[in-house]
């Protein structure tokens, strides 16, 4: 493997930035929204299965008194 040079590398890092396409300001914002929601409905998702299983097994375990 060739070693590079400092700036060399510098160099390469500045032409790789140059090739990515950064997401605009729409984009991160509807990404940003897309995440908030998504987390929401799994936190909702989330208490109701812990609800339902906390009640079962608190059923469960009173069942024989």
């Amino acid at each position: 493997m060739a070693k590079t040079s400092p700036a060399q590398f510098v160099r390469q890092v500045r032409q790789e930035i140059t090739r990515i396409s950064w997401a605009n300001r729409r984009e991160t914002g509807l990404a940003t929204i897309t995440v908030f929601a998504m987390a929401t409905i799994a936190a909702i998702f989330f208490l109701l299965i812990d609800a339902i299983l906390s009640n079962v097994v608190q059923f469960l375990l009173n069942f024989g008194y």
